[in-house]
C-alpha cells in the first residue's frame, strides 16, 4: 500500500485553484490543488499560470494535506518584469 503524491518544483495554478487576479510582492495568498503534492517550503519557486507562463517567484509558507486535496499558503517573493513561457 502506498500514498499517491506528486513532487512539484513549480506552482501551476488556474484561477479556480487560487491563481491571484493581481500579484503583489509580499502579499500572502491561498491555493488548493487536487491530490497530494510535495512542494519545497520557504524557498523561491516559480508561480505559473494555466498557460505555463511564469509571472513571479513565490515561497510556500504553509502546506496541508487533507481529504485528497493540498491546500497551501504562499507569499510573492519577486514579480518578473516580463512573464516567460516555461513549457512549449
Amino acid at each position: 500500500m502506498g500514498m499517491p503524491c506528486e513532487v512539484n518544483s513549480i506552482l501551476k495554478l488556474k484561477p479556480s485553484q487560487g491563481y491571484p487576479a493581481q500579484l503583489e510582492k509580499g502579499k500572502r495568498y491561498q491555493a488548493r490543488k487536487e491530490g497530494y503534492r510535495i512542494i519545497p517550503i520557504d524557498v523561491p519557486i516559480p508561480l505559473v499560470d494555466n498557460n505555463w507562463f511564469a509571472h513571479a517567484d513565490i515561497k510556500i509558507c504553509r502546506l496541508v494535506w487533507e481529504d485528497g486535496v493540498t491546500t497551501l499558503d504562499f507569499e510573492v517573493d519577486r514579480i518578473y518584469q516580463t512573464p516567460f513561457l516555461t513549457k512549449e
